[in-house]
C-alpha cells in the first residue's frame, strides 16, 4: 500500500468480476464498432458529395459536436435527476433511428451535404444528453475501489471499435458504398438496448435518489472550480480536445488530399491511431497506481510532440507507423483525464461533472475542426497536425502551473460528502499534484 493513495492491483480483471460492466461493455463494443463505421463512411461521402474540400467536412464534424456546446451541461443535469439505465435506452433508441433515416436516403440517392449535416445534428443532440449519463452510469455498475480498472477497459473497447470500425468502413465503402454502412450501424445499437434490458438493477451501485432541487447545474460547476483535482484534468483535457484530438477529421484530409488514396487506405490509416489507443487504454487498465495529475501532465507533452511528429512525416509508411503510439498517447491523455474526474466528482453530482467534462472535450469541436479544415486548405492538411501538436504540448504544463499557483493561494472548497478523498489543505495538495513520489512506482 502506498503511503500517498491506494495501490489498485489488477483494476482490469477486478472490474471484470461484475457481470453489469462485461454485459455493458460487449453491447458498447458491438454499438461503437458501428459508430466509427458510420463516422468514417460519413467523412467520405462528405468529401465525395463536396469534391474533396477539407472546409466541408470541418463544418460537417463541428455541426455534430455544436449540440454537445449547446446542451452538454443539461445532458448532465437530466443525468442525475433521473434513472440513467431508462435515459440510455431512450438515447440509444433515438440514435438508431438517425442511422437508419441516413442509410435509407443515401441508399436512395436522395442524400445531400445539407441533408447530410442537419442528420450529423441530430446525431449530436442526442449525443449530448447520452453521453453524460453512459459515462456516469459506468460507475454504478462497479465498487469504487474499480472505477479507474472499468474507466480503462471503457476505453479499450473504444479504442476496439475504432480500429475494426474505419477499417470496415473503408472496405464495406469501396466495395458497396456508404448506405450499407449506415444500416449496419443502424443494427448494432440493438446489442447495446439488449445489454442495458438485461442488467440486473439490484446489483449496481447506484447512489441515493436525488430531489429535483439538488440537481442545480451551478452546484456542479462550483465543485468543479472549487477542486483542483477535477479542474486540472478538465481544463486539459479541453486544450487538447479541441486543438489535438481531431484525427476523424485530420486522418480523412490527409489520406486524401496528401497521400491522394481511397477508403480502404483512410481505414487503415484509422485503424493504426485506434491500435495505439487500444494499447493505451490496456496499458492504463493494468496500471497498480492510481491516476494522478503527473501522468496525465506527461501523456498530454508527449502525445502533443508526437502528434506534431506525424505532421512531418514525409511517406504514408512512417505516417502510418507513427499514428500507433500516437494514439497509445491519446489513450493515456483520456483515460487518466476520465479517471482523475470519476474519481474526484461526487456521486451525487457525477452526472453534471461529467457534463462538463466532456463539454470541454467534444464542445470544442466545433471551434477546432473548422480551424483544421480552415488550416488544411491553406497551409495543408500537414500544418493542422503540427499546429495542433504544438498546443497540446504546450497547454498541459502551462496548466498545471496556474491551478497549483491558484490552488496555493485560493481557499479549498470542496463539499464534505467527500471530503476523506482529498487533502485538507493547499500545500498538502501542491505536493500530490507536483511532487516527486506523484508517480513513483508508475
Amino acid at each position: 500500500m502506498s503511503a500517498h493513495g491506494p495501490t489498485i492491483a489488477n483494476t482490469a480483471p477486478a472490474a471484470l468480476g461484475a457481470r453489469n460492466l462485461r454485459r455493458y461493455l460487449i453491447g458498447q463494443l458491438i454499438s461503437n464498432t458501428g459508430t466509427w463505421m458510420q463516422r468514417a463512411a460519413q467523412d467520405l461521402l462528405a468529401l465525395h458529395l463536396t469534391a474533396n474540400s477539407g472546409s466541408a467536412v470541418g463544418l460537417l464534424t463541428a455541426l455534430q459536436f455544436l449540440p454537445q456546446t449547446l446542451f452538454g451541461l443539461s445532458g448532465g443535469v437530466i443525468a442525475d435527476r433521473f434513472p440513467k439505465r431508462r435515459l440510455l435506452l431512450i438515447t440509444q433508441t433515438a440514435m438508431a433511428i438517425q442511422s437508419l433515416f441516413l442509410g435509407l436516403l443515401t441508399l436512395v440517392g436522395t442524400i445531400t451535404f445539407p441533408s447530410l449535416c442537419a442528420l450529423a445534428v441530430a446525431l449530436g443532440t442526442t449525443t449530448a444528453l447520452d453521453q453524460p449519463a453512459r459515462s456516469a452510469y459506468l460507475c454504478e455498475l462497479v465498487e469504487r475501489d474499480r472505477i479507474p480498472g472499468a474507466v480503462s477497459l471503457n476505453a479499450a473497447q473504444f479504442n476496439l471499435a475504432r480500429i475494426i470500425g474505419p477499417a470496415l468502413a473503408g472496405l464495406a465503402v469501396a466495395g458497396a458504398g456508404p448506405g450499407p454502412v449506415f444500416l449496419a450501424n443502424t443494427a448494432s445499437y440493438l446489442a447495446v438496448l439488449y445489454g442495458l434490458l438485461t442488467i440486473r438493477t439490484e446489483e449496481p451501485h447506484t447512489p441515493r435518489e436525488l430531489r429535483p432541487s439538488d440537481t442545480r447545474l451551478a452546484d456542479a460547476l462550483r465543485h468543479v472550480l472549487g477542486t483542483p483535482e477535477l479542474l486540472l484534468p478538465i481544463a486539459v483535457i479541453g486544450f487538447v480536445g479541441t486543438f489535438g484530438l481531431n484525427f476523424q477529421v485530420t486522418i480523412a484530409l490527409v489520406s486524401v488530399t496528401v497521400f491522394h488514396t481511397g477508403p480502404a487506405t483512410f481505414g487503415y490509416l484509422s485503424a493504426a491511431y485506434a491500435a495505439g489507443g487500444l494499447i493505451g487504454a490496456l496499458r492504463g487498465a493494468t496500471r497498480r497506481q492510481p491516476p494522478t495529475a503527473r501522468r496525465l501532465t506527461v501523456s498530454a507533452v508527449t502525445f502533443g510532440v508526437l502528434e506534431a511528429a506525424v505532421g512531418l512525416q514525409p511517406g504514408y509508411v512512417t505516417f502510418l507507423a507513427l499514428l500507433i503510439p500516437t494514439g497509445l498517447a491519446a489513450a493515456t491523455v483520456t483515460t487518466t483525464a476520465n479517471a482523475l474526474t470519476q474519481l474526484n466528482a461526487d456521486p451525487p453530482l457525477r452526472g453534471r461533472v461529467m457534463s462538463v467534462y466532456f463539454l470541454v472535450l467534444l464542445g470544442g469541436t466545433p471551434l477546432g475542426a473548422p480551424l483544421v479544415g480552415l488550416v488544411s486548405d491553406t497551409l495543408g492538411a500537414r500544418c493542422s497536425l503540427i499546429l495542433g501538436g504544438l498546443i497540446s504540448a504546450a497547454a498541459a504544463p502551462a496548466l498545471l502551473a496556474l491551478i497549483t499557483i491558484h490552488a496555493r493561494r485560493a481557499p479549498r472548497s470542496r463539499p464534505p460528502t467527500a471530503a476523506e478523498e482529498t487533502l485538507a489543505d493547499a500545500p498538502a495538495l501542491l505536493r500530490r499534484l507536483t511532487g516527486p513520489h506523484a508517480e513513483s512506482r508508475d
